[in-house]
């Protein structure tokens, strides 16, 4: 069976497509079920737990939004015929507040709960993780949408 041709700007929207919808599902499981169980872990293992779980998580999360930053950017840049600007620079702008949320808010946390487990710090942690949950759903609109604009009009 030959293969199908993907020409290089089809390759990276479908890589956009997959990370945001990738990181919109994980967020919904962290914000939902994962983060507000942190506090059900027990005080002697919860280091432990909170270190074992920024390592694992990591290893879904950094490819994922590393490859939504990039195809963000280069759909920014380049913006493809059947989009109009403001739609890949909406979704650049709010890929770029995540990273920031991500870096200057959660991160820290995660980093100040590897201590031991602080009620005060995992109710921030959760109310401040809406924030980018809110975001990720915003941009999951706005990728399928572009993608129902390139299904009807091409790319």
């Amino acid at each position: 069976m030959p293969a199908l041709p993907i020409d290089l700007t089809t390759g990276l929207f479908l890589a956009h497509l997959a990370a945001t919808l990738t990181m919109f599902g994980v967020i919904l499981v962290i914000q939902v079920v994962h983060y507000p169980l942190f506090d059900h872990v027990g005080t002697q293992t919860y280091s432990a737990y909170q270190s074992s779980h920024m390592t694992r998580i990591t290893w879904i999360v950094l490819p994922a939004m590393g490859i939504e930053l990039v195809t963000a950017g280069w759909l920014a840049w380049n913006p493809l015929p059947s989009l109009p600007e403001w739609m890949t620079s909406l979704g650049f702008v709010l890929v770029v507040l995540i990273w920031t949320s991500t870096a200057l808010v959660q991160a820290p946390l995660h980093a100040r709960l590897t201590k031991g487990f602080d009620p005060d710090l995992h109710r921030r942690l959760v109310v401040t993780n809406w924030f980018r949950t809110v975001a990720w759903a915003f941009r999951t609109a706005l990728v399928l949408w572009m993608t129902g604009k390139m299904i009807t009009v091409g790319p």
